[in-house]
């Protein structure tokens, strides 16, 4: 029996299905993850090389103190001994972000500083973060598009075998809108409420009241504009809060055992 292109396509997903399981740390949750860490690593390092060659790093001794210091001990409780762990301050008041690559290299923007009244709320922040690189959020975003595509793939021959090429241009489109508000966007907002939690436990673990961050969150959430829910890679401002309340908690105990 001769194999189509379609039923080579839906092979190589079942088969990238199997191997890719993993679940995530602390929620548990089901991970498709199609990346090694070697190679999620190393982009990560990549990644890190073109921040530091592009951005100016700051050399506020007070802000890098900070940083550093809540970095080492949130580093300290993840458990990630192969991380190779750095920390830094980018020079960009304008930039009110922070993130962690794969591999351990922190990045915080000093236009975050404005809304961090003390350790326990930049803590909160870079929780977060690393709750992000801890679940390999990253690797598994990566995967999600590599099975978009797929999915696309096989679409796409199923249409141009039918031989309308103007409902063909429809359906991609339809799929492409379909799989973004369906699945890509909720799936990254599912990842940022997990990085949440992941965070918290990890603030709390490392002697950082997770109260602080409600109070860095509704602070935050105070300026800017967001765009619906729905449209969003982030949850709306509110969902946000309410959630981290609903946390407290759980982590709260965590906190009490190794508050210093």
């Amino acid at each position: 029996m001769k194999t189509t292109f379609k039923q080579i396509i839906l092979g190589a997903i079942l088969a990238l299905l199997f191997i890719g399981c993993s679940k995530a740390p602390i929620t548990g949750r089901n991970q498709l993850i199609m990346i090694d860490p070697q190679q999620e690593m190393a982009l990560g390092y990549q990644s890190a090389k073109q921040v530091l060659a592009s951005e100016k790093i700051s050399t506020d001794p007070q802000k890098n103190a900070m940083v550093n210091r809540i970095g080492q001990r949130i580093a300290t409780v993840t458990g990630q001994s192969n991380y190779a762990w750095e920390f830094f301050v980018i020079d960009n008041d304008q930039e009110a972000n922070a993130f962690c690559l794969p591999g351990g290299k922190v990045f915080v923007y000093t236009g975050l500083f404005k809304y961090t009244a003390n350790d326990d709320e930049l803590a909160g922040v870079m929780g977060h973060e690393i709750g992000h690189a801890l679940a390999r959020h990253g690797a598994e975003r990566i995967s999600a598009g590599q099975l978009q595509e797929m999915g696309g793939q096989v679409l796409g021959a199923v249409m141009q075998g039918r031989g309308d090429p103007q409902n063909t241009a429809t359906v991609m489109q339809a799929f492409g809108i379909g799989t973004q508000l369906g699945i890509m966007l909720p799936h990254s907002r599912t990842q940022e409420y997990e990085a949440d939690h992941i965070g918290l436990v990890l603030t709390a673990k490392a002697g950082y009241n997770p109260q602080a961050s409600l109070t860095f969150w509704e602070k935050f959430s105070k300026d800017g504009q967001t765009p619906p829910e729905y449209l969003s890679t982030h949850p709306a401002p509110t969902n946000r809060i309410s959630t981290i309340k609903a946390l407290l908690p759980k982590v709260m105990p965590i906190y009490e055992a190794n508050k210093r």
